[in-house]
């Protein structure tokens, strides 16, 4: 990759990660361009180099959240005993949410969201994952995995809303 090509795409991923953490706080709707670039310390044009609109950079912003989730399950998935897929799943996701919980939170607003790009991502995402959670608890003969795999993202789903409300007795087993 030539130098230009890296330093672009560092940039691309830094004016990202500023926006997952300026819509994560403010909310997608009040937040600016121009905050999301003074996070990143660049200037608010240099943001419509790499992204057309607002819409697109959150679109991106979700998208790398995705990523992160389904990144995480997989390699559990491949990697854990049939006995502790769930447990290991649990344990992934807790993970992310300590180290990313602007992403979490970012997730959590955009379900409210009713841009159809902004809602196709979404759904993308859950799609993914419940999939991806559903064929690894059939294949390791969890029994009833649909009932399971609708525990699992639910109590997902009351994780994020631990972690939004500053609730953690909510999460407590």
């Amino acid at each position: 990759m030539a130098k230009d090509t890296t330093a672009s795409v560092n940039r691309r991923n830094d004016i990202i990660s500023a926006a997952i953490d300026v819509f994560a706080e403010i909310g997608y709707y009040r937040a600016t361009t121009a905050q999301v670039a003074e996070r990143a310390q660049i200037s608010q044009p240099y943001i419509f180099r790499f992204f057309k609109t607002k819409e697109a950079l959150l679109q991106s912003a979700l998208e790398v959240s995705w990523a992160r989730v389904i990144d995480s399950f997989r390699q559990v998935v491949e990697t854990a005993a049939s006995d502790q897929l769930e447990r290991e799943l649990i344990e992934a996701y807790e993970k992310i949410l300590e180290s990313h919980q602007s992403e979490i939170l970012l997730q959590m607003q955009a379900q409210t969201i009713q841009e159809d790009v902004i809602r196709q991502a979404m759904q993308k995402g859950f799609s993914e994952v419940r999939t991806m959670v559903l064929n690894a608890f059939s294949h390791a003969g969890i029994a009833e995995a649909k009932q399971r795999t609708l525990v699992f993202l639910a109590i997902g789903m009351l994780c994020n809303v631990s972690i939004a409300l500053d609730m953690p007795e909510l999460k407590e087993r």
